[in-house]
């Protein structure tokens, strides 16, 4: 139903209504749309400054954390330009015709610079503004509603105001309405007493609410506080929250807003399984060879190290919804890096800040003390990533339960923008040595080099500067490497979040860099890699997993990890560079294996992959192609094609140089529910891409175009899951 004319509300406010709404449509009950931004543009609304750009956000902006809680594709926004963006947006003139305006309004808590307006005769009778005034805090959009009752029958206009420049200094609004149902009312400072007399407390989620500030204490101390979207009615799913350690006592779960009609806390259960524990793992949308947690949003691998005969996979997760944010560790352990244990998040925020990434050692002299006679420690080095941002430590002597350092923090903040300590034994010298992201003024990027004897005490002893173009930016690794297995030839490298790497030579204090800026892998799906620290004892190998940046819709977690990598070192023309080999373990979890006859394939030939399908695979191919072929894989929808004019490799649209060795090309592809990961030129190449594929599509096949190819061999592996 369009809405009606200024003029028609008028008169409807006016005592009209009986001999309009037959004209017009409008009831007395009906809700009346003053905005709902879901056009393009503002329509009639009229912009000044910059900050509301030329038209509603869809989604999230660039820079700004993830928004929710809007109706439908669009909202106003003024961060088109961040926060330094300035300016108004006001709405055309309404008659007022219902005693409630109601709305959904977000960004910052100043009454007078970031807020919502309503003007009456050029004065300002209403204002709301959204909920943050301090770092932290949350991008949802959350009801507010004013009564207009006394107002009735007057004109009036609606002005968001943007005058901040720092932090939270925008406003969002979505679904202005007139109507005779007031918004329900928000209550402050909400709780509920819960006695803890199970392994686990669930707690109900909405996947797109808004977020609510949730504090457990327990015996009236604050143990852990968490941005939340709590579900007021129906959840999406159910999060867990370990509360083991308290048993037999009284916790408290506190909110710091909820609507009065909210059923969120009454909710809350306690319960020694997570919800829906049963299928947990086999969902349809599972990644069923690449790991990821059993609830909520994954990113980062941390600590990657091998302690007690396990190899330990830490990682950055949010237990209470599936975008990021509320940073835990969260902790799982295999005995062959492909069969993995998830055993629960080991760090939680606390006072210092989120949990950021980082990484552990084994302190097999017990340098930091942290370890007991015959005991020593496994220790994790982290950010804690408050105000300010600082370097912590935690450490166990069983793999299980981690303590933080009461000394805490180990390392002040050097900038705001420090972040990410790798941490390992550099034995010529006999010392810890810390490679740590520093973000500087002007947006330059360095990794910092910093020692100690006994991971508590830190020195700093270099920097390697990363450029404004973003080299060497966040979760740095640096690590040794020798040159086609030749120990004389070691080299060392330095890697970054992006997968940018350095090579060249370290001396314990200074890492001197020869080739600088080269990519480890292409695709866009893998971030933020990190290898282990140590492998099992006799193993020499540098094994690397990274985050895979994959979501599943309607999942109740989201994001993985790649498959482990065992990375080298190999002479090229252009001098070494690193490959990427998927680690032997893996054959494991073939559950049968097809091998196609070594043949000449021809343009037109018959699909020999035709009888081979699954839905988890492996393929692994050999061939030497004519000039002028492009040889082309299909997995499952995806196509995976090298042009052998000029050596490129294309997955899924994704172009990578992938040079012939020995005249051969040797392609390894690992297909997942939600990834691909492809391999070539003997590892030279590594695309991981993320990929949906139609459940019901387990198709294979393989053909040629422009030219023969001598294929020497295919097979073709089914594999099984590493959850059973």
């Amino acid at each position: 139903m369009p809405s009606p004319s200024p003029i028609c509300t008028a008169l409807l406010a006016a005592g009209l209504l009986a001999s309009l709404s037959l004209s017009t449509g409008l009831r007395a009950a009906d809700d009346v749309l003053i905005a709902d931004f879901e056009t393009a543009d503002y329509g009639g609304w009229s912009a000044t400054g910059d900050a509301f750009g030329d038209g509603p956000a869809q989604g999230t902006l660039p820079g700004q954390m993830p928004v929710s809680g809007f109706i439908g594709r669009g909202y106003a926004s003024s961060f088109h330009h961040g926060d330094g963006g300035t300016g108004t947006l006001v709405s055309p003139a309404f008659a007022i015709v219902r005693p409630y305006i109601t709305f959904l309004i977000g960004g910052g808590k100043d009454a007078e610079r970031t807020c919502m307006q309503l003007i009456i005769d050029g004065r300002v009778v209403r204002t709301a503004t959204g909920s943050n005034d301090r770092p932290g805090g949350s991008e949802a959009l959350i009801p507010g509603s004013w009564e207009v009752r006394d107002r009735i029958g007057q004109m009036a206009t609606i002005r968001l105001v943007d005058q901040a420049t720092r932090g939270w200094g925008h406003i969002t609004v979505d679904q202005i309405v007139q109507t005779d149902r007031r918004a329900a009312v928000m209550r402050d400072d909400m709780s509920r007493d819960i006695p803890i007399t199970s392994r686990y407390l669930l707690v109900p989620i909405a996947d797109h609410g808004p977020k609510r500030q949730v504090t457990l204490l327990v015996d009236g101390q604050v143990v852990v506080r968490n941005d939340i979207a709590l579900a007021d009615g129906t959840a999406d799913w159910w999060a867990f929250m370990e509360v083991d350690a308290w048993k037999g006592r009284t916790g408290t779960i506190q909110v710091d807003r909820l609507p009065e009609d909210s059923h969120a806390l009454s909710a809350v259960i306690a319960s020694d399984a997570i919800a829906d524990q049963a299928s947990c793992y086999h969902e349809a949308g599972r990644g069923q060879f690449h790991f990821s947690s059993r609830r909520g949003w994954l990113n980062d691998p941390n600590g990657l190290s091998w302690f007690n005969g396990e190899y330990h996979l830490f990682y950055q997760h949010n237990p209470y919804g599936v975008g990021w944010g509320n940073m835990h560790w969260g902790h799982a352990v295999s005995g062959d890096l492909v069969h993995w244990r998830e055993l629960g998040d080991v760090l939680a925020p606390d006072a210092l800040g989120p949990m950021f990434s980082g990484s552990a050692v084994v302190d097999a002299a017990n340098t930091s003390g942290l370890g007991t006679p015959g005991h020593p420690p496994q220790v994790l080095i982290y950010t804690a990533a408050g105000s300010p941002t600082v370097q912590c430590l935690a450490a166990s002597t069983d793999g299980r339960t981690y303590r933080k350092f009461s000394g805490n923090p180990v390392l002040p903040e050097i900038t705001g923008g420090n972040r990410d300590p790798k941490v390992f034994w550099h034995a010529p010298t006999k010392s810890w040595v810390m490679v740590l992201y520093v973000g500087l003024p002007h947006d330059q990027h360095t990794v910092q080099i910093l020692t100690s004897p006994n991971l508590r005490d830190w020195t700093r002893a270099s920097s390697v500067p990363g450029g404004s173009d973003g080299f060497l930016f966040e979760c740095p690794d640096l690590f040794p490497l020798a040159v086609d297995g030749n120990e004389a030839a070691t080299t060392w490298v330095l890697s970054a979040a992006n997968g940018a790497y350095a090579i060249g030579s370290f001396d314990g204090r200074v890492f001197t860099p020869e080739r600088t800026d080269l990519p480890s892998h292409q695709g866009g799906a893998m971030y933020a890699a990190q290898t282990f620290s140590a492998c099992a004892p006799g193993d020499g190998r540098r094994i690397q997993i990274g985050w895979l940046r994959t979501a599943m819709a309607g999942m109740p977690f989201s994001q993985a990890m790649t498959i482990p990598m065992q990375l080298g070192l190999t002479a090229t023309p252009d001098g070494p560079r690193l490959t990427h080999t998927p680690v032997v373990e893996l054959e494991a979890l073939r559950t049968g294996t097809q091998r196609i006859p070594a043949m000449i394939l021809h343009p037109g030939d018959a699909n020999p992959l035709a009888g081979s399908a699954g839905e988890l695979v492996e393929l692994r191919l050999e061939f030497a192609p004519e000039a002028s072929s492009t040889v082309m894989v299909t997995v499952r929808g995806a196509t995976i094609a090298y042009d052998a004019a000029h050596q490129q490799l294309t997955v899924q649209g994704e172009r990578v140089p992938a040079p012939l060795r020995g005249g051969r090309q040797r392609l390894v592809i690992y297909g997942d529910r939600n990834a691909l990961e492809v391999v070539a030129s003997d590892g030279l190449a590594y695309v991981p891409v993320a990929f949906l594929p139609k459940p019901e599509d387990h198709s294979l096949a393989l053909r040629v175009a422009g030219g023969t190819a001598s294929i020497a061999h295919v097979e073709v592996s089914q594999l099984g899951s590493i959850w059973k």
